[in-house]
């Protein structure tokens, strides 16, 4: 882990963390407009420029008449609305192009300058592996669309999601580590439990948006417009009759995705009522009432996603508000440890 702290380099990350989490929300917009399939090639340089001539226009749209998606959806599509979903997957795309250089070539200056030490380039390197990781997984989703259904393996859609969200959280916990100091991995502190439900909390949030990303590849959520009751019964029959729908069936994965959730609003208050016990500071205990606030939004926003039949607005409202969740949860993590570590 880094040792040196410095202000520049804090900045920079916070703004490369904002960029991936605008592209994770703004990839949830290219998926709910159905835009994500109309750039049938990846050229991460020469795609870096639109069609300009007519021609390459109806080179593109010949190229996109031959996926599933035009083939079984989109027959009476005309040229001027594929202009409009190939912009904003190449807006998307653009917006990535972008954000990889707003990581490399600061990094690369910092380490000339060593404002980064080479000693401590590891976790830097490593955030460029996950964005390379994740740029590479982006391109494979997209290519599960384009043989014989025209819809993405939402396997690798979730995965897609959970490369850039762990991107955006190492981002995340290294501008933190920046700003309130880095902690140290010589020095045994023990785990509080505070920082033990916090971590735990964690998990059920990362399994909540990995169901979330589950969702969205198989478009579960369209599946039923009613909250509390799914096809009029609060538990439909045949949920569980393998262990397989839970991975597979849309029925049983937006079913899981609606009542998961439910466990945050549980932790959360728990925690908030452990340190207001132990009389942890003053900023931690107020942070901890507006992130039951923000877990109370999420539920909202994810019935009211469910009641307007998966609304856009409301969707992406969802999905940003899941990434303020898990940057909220990352923040915790360090601040607890950082006062398990000042107990030591």
């Amino acid at each position: 882990m880094p040792k040196t702290q410095n202000k520049a380099v804090m900045i920079w990350l916070f703004i490369f963390a904002f960029i991936v989490a605008f592209l994770v929300v703004f990839g949830g917009f290219t998926r709910l407009t159905r835009s994500g399939l109309s750039i049938v090639e990846w050229n991460p340089i020469n795609g870096a420029i639109p069609p300009m001539a007519n021609h390459e226009w109806e080179a593109e749209f010949q190229k996109y008449k031959q996926t599933p998606e035009f083939q079984q959806i989109n027959q009476d599509m005309t040229l001027e609305e594929y202009k409009y979903i190939f912009y904003i997957e190449w807006f998307h795309r653009l917006v990535a192009r972008l954000d990889g250089l707003i990581f490399a070539l600061p990094v690369f200056y910092f380490l000339f300058r060593k404002t980064i030490p080479f000693k401590e380039f590891g976790i830097y390197f490593a955030m460029g592996m996950l964005f390379i990781g994740q740029a590479f997984m982006g391109w494979y989703m997209v290519y599960s669309g384009l043989i014989d259904r025209p819809a993405v393996s939402h396997f690798r859609l979730t995965a897609h999601l959970l490369l850039a969200l762990t991107l955006f959280s190492l981002a995340l916990w290294t501008a933190f580590g920046h700003k309130f100091g880095f902690h140290h991995a010589d020095k045994k502190a023990k785990w509080s439990l505070p920082s033990k439900l916090a971590v735990f909390s964690l998990v059920i949030l990362i399994i909540q948006i990995s169901y979330g990303g589950f969702t969205a590849g198989l478009k579960a959520g369209h599946v039923s417009d009613t909250w509390p009751l799914m096809f009029g019964k609060l538990i439909p029959p045949n949920l569980f009759n393998s262990w397989l729908n839970m991975l597979q069936t849309p029925q049983t994965i937006v079913f899981f995705h609606r009542w998961f959730a439910w466990l945050g609003i549980i932790l959360v208050p728990t925690v908030f009522f452990i340190v207001k016990k132990q009389n942890y500071p003053a900023e931690i205990q107020k942070g901890l009432l507006w992130l039951i606030g923000v877990v109370a939004l999420q539920i909202t926003l994810g019935i009211l996603t469910i009641l307007s039949y998966v609304n856009i607005v409301l969707a992406l409202l969802h999905q940003a508000n899941a990434i303020l969740l898990l940057g909220l949860a990352v923040y915790f993590i360090h601040r607890f440890r950082a006062l398990d570590e000042a107990k030591a």
